[in-house]
């Protein structure tokens, strides 16, 4: 058999879905495994979107769509968009897409050529340097800075003639971490300086804790250059649904739009309905998921401080980072295998010797994992 595409056998699996496999594999042997391995709310999805997605099949919205979503879906994330983010939108600068990872691939596709640089914010999400090296780019990682997690003016030196887009992800997955408005600006005043384009992935925007979320597209002119990913699975625990979207210049949209059109056509067409429900509908089912994703990081952060570990900041999304030192990928096989908690290795996201531990499970078996990490590393 002749060889398959050198693009795709040089891509690593995801490392973060391999952990939870792994867990899962264990679970089944009947091993109680407490996985803080993924990034997935343990929250079922609210009552309302299930029940506008349900009304939706009864009435027979089971059909092709429009590819780049129902008109209705595209009006509220419009709108969504310029109330709340505060940046100039129209439905046809949206693309609703299956799920945020679908969006960003579509971006990178529809606007990079072969060569051409793709500057990534370390840590990254895994899926970031796949989705560019797939699209014939080239992925240059530069690390933000290991103590506050913020945009440094080194940034500077990994700008080339080739570079064409920065990925930016805040709040970020896996720190937590939340990009200040220092670094914000000087991202847009790179990006306008050396005419790049910026994709801003902002699926935890929602579940932020003690700070604000500012899109990076409401700065200065960077609604002319800025891809903003978004979508429903973190803040509605909508992960199964598979259902995000892209807001961006009309001339990007229409290249990702052909994109989707030649992949998935468009997203499931009732699914689309419980999305315009999670938009316009009553948001205090958000706030309840906030206020309790909030309380169980203040007791892991704080219960990892007493272990003397460092932790980045945590201002958003549902992960402590932990910086543990040694390998890393070595120390989370240990935690997996002898106290029994999956937990993602920083290799995964670009910086070794650190752990992602998610917090999206329950208070009790929180409370569980931290006792076994604390027993595994010898602590009373």
């Amino acid at each position: 058999m002749r060889g398959l595409s050198e693009k795709v056998t040089g891509i690593a699996p995801s490392a973060t879905l391999a952990i939870s496999d792994t867990a899962r594999q264990m679970q089944q042997q009947g091993l109680d495994v407490i996985s803080l391995s993924i990034g997935e709310p343990d929250f079922d999805t609210p009552l309302h979107i299930k029940e506008a997605c349900i009304q939706a099949l009864q009435r027979g919205e089971t059909h092709y769509a429009p590819s780049n979503g129902i008109p209705e879906l595209l009006a509220a994330i419009a709108e969504k968009t310029r109330l709340e983010n505060k940046v100039p939108c129209t439905p046809g600068q949206v693309l609703v897409t299956c799920g945020a990872k679908d969006a960003i691939y579509d971006a990178v596709t529809a606007t990079i050529n072969p060569g051409e640089e793709v500057i990534i914010l370390d840590p990254s999400w895994v899926s970031y340097e796949p989705c560019v090296v797939l699209s014939g780019g080239k992925p240059i990682h530069h690390p933000l800075d290991e103590k506050t997690f913020q945009v440094t003016d080194s940034l500077l030196e990994r700008i080339s003639v080739k570079t064409k887009m920065m990925i930016i992800n805040s709040p970020s997955n896996p720190s937590g971490a939340i990009l200040d408005q220092t670094s914000l600006r000087l991202i847009s005043n790179l990006c306008e300086d050396f005419d790049l384009f910026a994709l801003s992935d902002e699926i935890y925007e929602k579940l932020v804790y003690g700070k604000e979320h500012t899109a990076l597209a409401s700065i200065g002119d960077m609604a002319h250059r800025t891809i903003t990913v978004n979508g429903f699975s973190k803040a509605y625990a909508m992960t199964g649904w598979r259902l995000g979207w892209a807001v961006a210049p009309q001339p990007i949209i229409t290249q990702m739009s052909k994109v989707q059109q030649h992949s998935i056509s468009h997203p499931t067409t009732f699914a689309m309905y419980g999305g315009v429900a999670a938009l316009t509908g009553d948001q205090s089912c958000v706030e309840t998921m906030r206020k309790e994703f909030n309380r169980r990081r203040d007791y892991l952060i704080k219960e990892l401080l007493l272990m003397d570990l460092r932790v980045a900041p945590a201002d958003g999304a549902f992960y402590a980072y932990v910086k543990t030192g040694g390998d890393d990928i070595e120390i989370a096989r240990r935690w997996l295998e002898s106290a029994s908690v999956a937990v993602t290795p920083g290799s995964a996201f670009n910086t070794p010797g650190w752990q992602r531990l998610s917090y999206a499970t329950s208070m009790d078996r929180l409370r569980e994992a931290v006792l076994r990490i604390r027993h595994y590393r010898g602590i009373t």
